[in-house]
């Protein structure tokens, strides 16, 4: 196997050295190197509604499963709701049990009966809106992955829409990168590509999800001294083993061209 070293300009000007992509390709298969970065979709959690942080079960870098506990808020407000309504629904039933009767009787009208059963299913409405409310003041994990960010402590208050934990599942990480016009027809949808970075596990490999069809310049956060072309396209790939990536990191990206074979690695 050979392996390159390439130099990477940061937006800062620093400079980051970042292993090139090593050769998984049969010797002889030509092949186009690119620098790159992994990036990720974080998920942030927030509660519906303002309140205070009764509970913590997570911290940062902790693997969860979809459906596990991540926090709790007080919830006086919505259990008070709760008994509120629960009560109103009591009085519609009675409310319209009694004009069912009546109208049975030929006493009542039947504008009353149907005022009393209107007033009921908006009773019963009501109560579920409250539950729903209750029950969302105790917060699962809407997918499996790790604790990024925990932003908010026990006992702090938080507003309705402020994230209080955020989350990154396997499947939201990216290898983003970007391929000159006069390569990009050697680019397709599926295509595998081989990843590398420094400190990574050897053979890592993404597939090409995504191309965009609009060219961009050059991007100044990250690009290879070797790459001098400034219409470029971005070319997103994920990885098949995200875990061995982390967000931010630069890394090297290796392209194997189309021979009338597939694209799949050797």
């Amino acid at each position: 196997m050979t392996r390159k070293v390439g130099a990477v300009i940061a937006a800062d000007g620093a400079v980051v050295v970042a292993a090139g992509a090593y050769a998984l390709w049969p010797a002889g298969t030509e092949r186009h190197q690119f620098q790159g970065w992994v990036e990720a979709n974080q998920v942030f959690i927030s509660p519906d509604e303002m309140g205070r942080v009764e509970t913590l079960s997570v911290r940062e870098g902790d693997a969860v499963k979809t459906g596990s506990q991540l926090f709790t808020l007080d919830a006086d407000l919505q259990r008070a709701a709760m008994a509120e309504n629960e009560a109103a629904l009591v009085n519609a039933r009675l409310a319209y049990e009694r004009a069912k009767t009546l109208l049975k009787g030929n006493v009542g009208s039947q504008k009353s009966y149907d005022d009393a059963e209107a007033a009921l299913r908006t009773a019963e409405a009501r109560l579920n809106s409250a539950k729903t409310r209750l029950e969302r003041r105790s917060v699962r994990s809407p997918a499996s992955g790790v604790i990024q960010e925990v932003y908010f402590r026990v006992g702090e208050q938080v507003q309705p829409g402020r994230p209080i934990i955020s989350l990154l599942p396997p499947g939201n990480v990216r290898v983003r990168f970007f391929v000159p016009q006069a390569v990009l027809p050697k680019v397709q949808i599926g295509d595998r590509v081989a990843v590398s970075c420094d400190g990574c596990i050897g053979d890592l490999v993404a597939s090409v999800n995504f191309i965009s069809a609009q060219a961009e310049f050059t991007p100044p956060v990250i690009y290879s001294q070797e790459e001098r072309s400034r219409l470029v396209f971005r070319v997103e790939a994920m990885p098949e083993h995200p875990e061995s990536l982390r967000v931010g990191q630069p890394v090297s990206v290796a392209l194997k061209q189309a021979t009338g074979v597939s694209h799949a690695r050797k």
